[in-house]
């Protein structure tokens, strides 16, 4: 596809934007009461924004113009954190993290597979040289630690080897004699073909017939000619001296000349070396103009500066750390006395909070010994009579007007018919240098009249300056001891990250991406919810909240920075329904790092209370130097389980109980470092602790019919080698498999297709019985299991 399709999508998908921008301004401000009319609204705006998601990434990943990706990513980090929060809205008004919206989709006649969440493929891209070393790295480690084998070379023997050359052999001369045949027979037609025509005399038919062949194919010889000249031209492989000498083009490329002549000078990767040197280029020039202006302008700012708050306070500021900003906090657009008001406020406001939280602690006190009786299930959530419903203030909308008028401003009338090769514009570089350039300076500048305050202090006032102070150690989190601390601060991320992998907390993820969790969407949900009967979520469900919780905030630092923050995430369902698969597509999708926390991983590594605390240090300083990174933690029940079955004391699964809500507590916004726990038994956990820990809960269930049916049974069979043909009836696999999960289907079709049976198929095509004899001996998943799953989770949701 051209590159003009690309611009058309891009412009399609900003107006798109721009009217849902329009609609949210008008729809959003006003508070509404009607819930059911609220989560219209809101499953409308998700679903268009899940479109111009779609349209965007595809936008950006196509088109090679850096500048138009910049511009492009900013909207992309919009849309994706709205998303984000349009959900988190759905969920606070419907107590629930599945949403069922097939009555919508069919109203704006679209198809679940448009409210698919994309991956953005630029995740991996962008990284993908760091991963790639990374991967290296993490193999060597595990081949030098032994616990993991190289694979063997396939030697051939001299007999395999001599085989070979003779089969090539034969082929070649087999091929030579076919060829010397050919032209003897050619010889003989040759030699008779002379003599018919003697024989029987010419033919005015095919003498015309010769002639007009002669002429059209000259003429079509002349014309492809042209053209091949043309796109050469077109393309700045030749110039216009190698076709006639003159230099000159035909009328209608003349245009293009310009262009041409730079496109011979850039390279076959749209010019990446040569935007790197230009921007090194564009960057030493501006040093080299504006270098003493900015430098001039900056120092009589801050003196400046420094004279008025001496006048108004009665002595020179103290000039803020480099943590804290160096002189762009000194320079905001507030006035001295504006400054002096807002820290006067500041130690008000925080003398208020401290008086809050103790009355907050008194009423909590209250309301738990009032609190007795759990609110009934079976009722809905109503909105508050006298106020309404009304939606949160975005933390993106002002992301997407920005590059929304970025777009405007630069790309929407930009004339693109010459620029071929889609090159970056010096002049948008020279602008982003020019920040760059002026806090290189700033720095310069700090140091200059930091010196000179001192100067200052010393002359007027007859008193010295000692250093600036920094942040007071409070500030930090501190959850280990010091001489913990103490011991892990000499040492560097490289042998911390090897010690990791040597213990096996630091594992390879397997390659799986999200797209091979198949599953079909649920079309009852609404039906269902209709008759009071609460449905199941369906496979495809699963997978979307995947994408929304663990991908998308981990892929993204923008994102991950300002949507609503996601630490800890709980995957519960039964034996064999993938939630290890979900794990490493999490993984794979992002390039994030896995660490291992479980408590079989563990188990008799860094021993005592000061060995647990070294050991959670260590993964929380890899997993923050080097992130994105997901800490799983499998069978995460017997972390918080009631009582420790005497098998496993030794094992002593409940270590990680007391430190993990400070794990999570040290995790920060800006840190793209995911919890995520596996169970197959919730019920065992103590309920208070468990949901403390993971503020979100999927439940992944058993695969539904039209699952099972529609991809399941064909994509594993396929996968393993098999051939699906009409003696092999999947509908009566998918009835009769029903209750098992897709753990259950992969043995049964491994157990089947063996190599020898994968030799007999093309005789002996795969049957029904086959796979029901080798299903029969699993033990099925059985609904008041199910139904346990769903009790569970629906007491973490009052809870």
């Amino acid at each position: 596809i051209s590159i003009s399709t690309y611009n058309k999508m891009w412009t399609d998908a900003q107006k798109e934007l721009d009217i849902q921008l329009q609609r949210e301004r008008e729809e959003f401000v006003q508070p509404e009461k009607d819930r059911m009319k609220v989560f219209r609204m809101l499953a409308a705006s998700y679903i268009k924004y899940m479109q111009i998601f779609r349209n965007l990434e595809t936008v950006h990943d196509q088109l090679l113009h850096r500048q138009k990706q910049s511009v492009i990513r900013q909207g992309l980090d919009g849309v994706i954190g709205r998303i984000l929060e349009l959900k988190k809205e759905m969920v606070e008004l419907e107590k629930s993290e599945f949403h069922y919206i097939d009555n919508i989709l069919e109203d704006l006649k679209l198809l679940p597979e448009d409210v698919e969440v994309p991956i953005p493929r630029y995740f991996i891209k962008e990284n993908l040289e760091v991963l790639q070393q990374r991967e290296k790295n993490l193999d060597q480690i595990l081949l030098d630690a032994g616990l993991q084998t190289e694979e063997p070379l396939q030697t051939m023997t001299l007999e395999e080897a001599i085989k070979i050359i003779q089969v090539a052999e034969r082929a070649r001369q087999g091929r030579h004699r076919a060829a010397f045949i050919k032209q003897i027979y050619l010889g003989e037609k040759r030699k008779r073909q002379p003599k018919l025509q003697d024989q029987m005399g010419p033919n005015p038919d095919d003498a015309a017939t010769c002639i007009q062949k002669v002429c059209c194919g000259y003429i079509q010889c002349k014309k492809t000619e042209k053209m091949r000249e043309e796109e050469m031209i077109f393309l700045g492989m030749v110039s216009t001296e190698m076709i006639d000498g003159t230099g000159s083009l035909p009328p209608h490329l003349k245009a293009t000349s310009i262009s041409q002549m730079y496109a011979g000078q850039a390279n076959a990767l749209q010019g990446e070396i040569q935007k790197g040197n230009e921007e090194v280029f564009i960057k030493d020039k501006l040093r080299e103009m504006e270098e003493l202006n900015i430098k001039e302008t900056l120092q009589d700012q801050i003196s400046q500066c420094f004279i008025e708050c001496r006048h108004i306070i009665g002595r020179f500021p103290d000039y803020p750390a480099e943590e804290a900003g160096g002189s762009v906090a000194m320079l905001s657009e507030k006035t001295p006395e504006q400054v002096v008001a807002e820290l006067a406020a500041k130690q008000q406001m925080a003398l208020q909070k401290k008086g809050e939280k103790r009355k907050k602690e008194k009423e909590e006190g209250n309301e738990k010994t009032k609190e007795k009786k759990p609110q009934k299930t079976g009722k809905k959530v109503s909105l508050p009579a006298d106020e309404g419903w009304k939606m949160a203030p975005s933390n993106f909308i002002s992301i997407m007007e920005e590059g929304s008028s970025q777009y405007k401003a630069i790309w929407q009338n930009r004339d693109e018919r010459w620029d071929f090769l889609q090159d970056h514009d010096p002049e948008l570089i020279k602008e982003e240098k020019r920040e760059e350039v002026e806090e290189e300076i700033r720095v310069q500048v700090d140091e200059l009249m930091q010196r000179k305050l001192e100067d200052l202090r010393l002359a007027v006032d007859g008193e010295k300056s000692g250093k600036p102070k920094k942040g007071r150690k409070s500030d930090r989190v501190r959850e280990f001891r010091v001489n913990i601390m103490m011991s892990l601060v000499c040492r560097t991320i490289d042998s911390l990250y090897r010690e990791l992998v040597e213990e096996g907390l630091l594992i390879k993820a397997k390659t799986v991406n999200l797209s091979d969790y198949v599953g079909k969407y649920s079309y009852l949900g609404t039906t269902l919810g209709q008759v009071d009967v609460e449905p199941m979520p369906s496979l495809a469900d699963v997978r979307q909240l995947i994408a929304l919780y663990g991908i998308l905030p981990l892929g993204s630092q923008t994102v991950h920075e300002k949507a609503p923050l996601v630490k800890a995430l709980l995957l519960a369902g039964p034996a064999g329904v993938g939630k290890k698969m979900l794990v490493h597509a999490i993984c794979t999708e992002t390039g994030a790092n896995l660490f291992n926390l479980s408590a079989s991983n563990i188990a008799g590594k860094y021993p005592g209370k000061s060995g647990l605390q070294m050991m959670i240090h260590m993964v929380l300083k890899v997993a923050k130097q080097w992130q994105p990174s997901v800490v799983w933690i499998g069978d995460t029940e017997k972390i918080f389980s009631k009582a420790v079955p005497k098998g496993e004391l030794e094992m002593s699964p409940k270590r990680l109980e007391k430190i993990l809500p400070k794990f999570l507590k040290a995790l920060k916004a800006q840190d793209r470092v995911l919890l995520v726990g596996t169970t197959n038994r919730p019920f065992d956990a103590n309920l208070k602790p468990f949901c403390k820990v993971y503020q979100k809960i999927i439940l992944i269930p058993r695969p539904d019919y039209a699952s099972r049916f529609a991809v399941l049974w064909k994509h594993i069979i396929l996968q393993n080698g098999g051939e699906i043909t009409n003696a092999l009836n999947i509908s009566c696999l998918a009835k009769l498999s029903d209750g098992f999960t897709q753990g259950h289907i992969v043995q049964a079709v491994q157990a089947v297709l063996s190599e020898l049976r994968l030799l007999q198929m093309t005789r002996k095509p795969l049957s029904t019985d086959e796979f029901m004899t080798s299903l029969a001996t699993q033990h099925p998943v059985y609904k008041e299991e199910e139904e346990t799953f769903k009790v569970t989770l629906r007491a973490t949701l009052i809870g």
